[in-house]
């Protein structure tokens, strides 16, 4: 059973590292700034008795990911880290500008030199699932949900997928394209089908999408309908050879392009910019394939969506059923500072920054290895 099956019935508070699997060069300092690594040393020698308050905190209105992964590097490469004191609030936790969303008190040399690596793994898991949380929320403009998929196999290093992906689960995607994406809060990867398929098929739509729907015929078949820029034709010819097998279409086409239904219908043009996935061509998708007897088959639009773009789409009711969305959502656009504020239970910390305690955050409990074992 995955780690996150357990958390959701509430049989553990946090994910560990059986769901991360943290690099081990971490506890070598491998990862680490330099001069984390020589301060611990420093520490170590001059002052060792001393105990610190680190404190973590953003600029910006979000919602919070990665404190569970935070505290299990903590717990897996702090030295003594049962002897740490940890307050954190949970993953998912809407959070305020400079908001201390968590603290870890004990010896520097204990926990210091992971500083960094925390503000990292705030940084990105906040970034994606606030820009999820956005994009859902614009989704939903027009008064209903739509379903939003995070697309985002191409636009990171493929080693970010799984953390991705449970970043946009905590922002309110609940389907991605990759298994790894799907990984740390387990469920599979969904997706259609790529231009490379049709491209197979001499550019036959019906062909592809035949070869598609015999391998997999438990698949709720959805073609992709822009290979050969003419979406509104090609839409009809899958719904006419398969009737309701077809559950929908795929737009995804290029914003430097032009479909061939407004060159064959010039006279709409000169009010709207034609280009790529428009309002014009799904309003004109969907009352062909509603003209025919196909309003059953649904209308998925992707290449290039951002927030801001899906809330203009909702804002005119444009008839789109579900939208893919993938780069726009991996911007890193929030970042994370960790500062010593209490040395010895006393404030003591630069110019600028002080404590800020914070009654939402809650103590977390140390569980080893063995401890993990038994829930598992």
């Amino acid at each position: 059973m995955k780690e996150i099956t357990q958390k959701l019935n509430g049989e553990i508070s946090r994910l560990t590292n059986k769901t991360f699997k943290f690099d081990e060069r971490v506890k070598e300092g491998w990862f680490s700034a330099v001069y984390f690594l020589k301060t611990r040393e420093i520490a170590k020698s001059k002052v060792p008795d001393n105990y610190v308050t680190m404190q973590f905190f953003q600029k910006d209105n979000a919602v919070l990911c990665g404190t569970d992964e935070a505290i299990a590097l903590l717990h897996t490469f702090a030295d003594h880290p049962e002897e740490l004191e940890i307050h954190s609030l949970k993953d998912g936790d809407k959070i305020s500008p400079f908001e201390s969303v968590l603290t870890v008190t004990g010896p520097y040399q204990y926990f210091g030199y992971l500083e960094g690596l925390i503000d990292g793994v705030l940084a990105r898991r906040t970034s994606v699932a606030t820009n999820v949380y956005n994009v859902v929320k614009a989704a939903r403009t027009s008064g209903k949900q739509k379903p939003v998929i995070f697309m985002g196999d191409r636009d990171d290093h493929f080693t970010q997928q799984a953390g991705d992906g449970y970043a946009a689960f905590i922002g309110g995607s609940t389907a991605q394209a990759t298994h790894a994406m799907n990984e740390w809060w387990g469920k599979h990867g969904m997706g259609t089908m790529p231009h490379a398929l049709i491209q197979m098929f001499e550019g036959d739509i019906v062909e592809a999408s035949k070869a598609y729907h015999e391998l997999y015929p438990e698949d709720d078949l959805m073609a992709l309908v822009d290979y050969n820029n003419d979406v509104i034709t090609d839409s009809l010819k899958v719904a006419r050879h398969f009737g309701e097998t077809l559950k929908g279409v795929r737009l995804d086409t290029s914003r430097t392009l032009v479909d061939k239904y407004f060159l064959r219908n010039q006279h709409l043009m000169g009010t709207f910019d034609p280009r790529g996935v428009n309002p014009e061509l799904v309003f004109a998708l969907r009352r062909s394939l509603d003209e025919e007897g196909f309003q059953h088959v649904k209308i998925m639009v992707s290449g290039g969506f951002t927030e801001s773009r899906i809330k203009e789409f909702e804002e005119l009711k444009v008839p789109v059923d579900m939208y893919g969305i993938g780069g726009s959502l991996l911007k890193i656009n929030i970042g994370f500072t960790g500062d010593n504020v209490l040395l010895n239970g006393k404030p003591q910390a630069k110019e600028g920054r002080r404590y800020r305690p914070n009654p939402r955050l809650e103590k977390v409990d140390f569980i080893g290895p063995d401890q993990e074992d038994s829930l598992n």
